[in-house]
């Protein structure tokens, strides 16, 4: 693989337009230009998560996690690719019940905080989530597969579960919502 981004500005998007995978010129406004800024917003955020002092077994995920939504991206970037399949998916269903299994289960909702890496656990699943919904949108106008959607979905659940994991792993539990404590 040659130097190919040796020059990072190439003027091309000068009008609004920006290049997919397969060299088709689209607008920087358009459905799939969206979900992959989400996919990419969505990597960021777990980027920095991964900057806190987090368990080994939750940094190898989440490094994982980073290394698929790149794959993600570059089959949303490629209409017709296919590079997410059951496979991915499977294995964060795995983790999932992996690391809820030791979890009281919950009776009530909880409010995304406790510890700073729960908190960025949970930031990132809302953004996972947006990302999930742009995949959504897109599948309305445009032909998507569905291992996307369905990792992208697994994944939020995951950062859901993380978020409990990772307060846990900071001696906190749960921050749970009081119905109508203001009122």
């Amino acid at each position: 693989m040659g130097h190919r981004l040796s020059k990072i500005y190439t003027r091309t998007g000068d009008a609004g337009t920006t290049g997919l995978g397969d060299g088709k010129r689209v607008s920087k406004n358009s459905l799939r230009i969206h979900a992959l800024g989400e996919v990419d917003e969505l990597n960021a955020a777990i980027g920095v998560l991964l900057c806190e002092e987090l368990p080994e077994d939750v940094r190898t995920l989440l490094t994982d996690a980073q290394h698929d939504l790149f794959d993600l991206g570059g089959e949303v970037c490629i209409p017709g690719m296919s590079m997410i399949t059951s496979k991915q998916v499977e294995k964060l269903e795995q983790e999932l019940d992996r690391f809820n299994e030791p979890l009281e289960p919950l009776k009530d909702f909880i409010l995304p905080g406790g510890t700073r890496p729960a908190a960025l656990a949970h930031h990132a699943r809302t953004v996972c989530r947006r990302a999930e919904r742009s995949l959504v949108a897109l599948a309305l106008e445009e032909a998507v597969n569905d291992g996307p959607r369905q990792y992208l979905n697994r994944l939020s659940d995951l950062l859901f579960v993380l978020g409990r994991v990772l307060n846990r792993a900071g001696g906190s539990g749960d921050v749970l919502w009081q119905k109508r404590k203001n009122a």
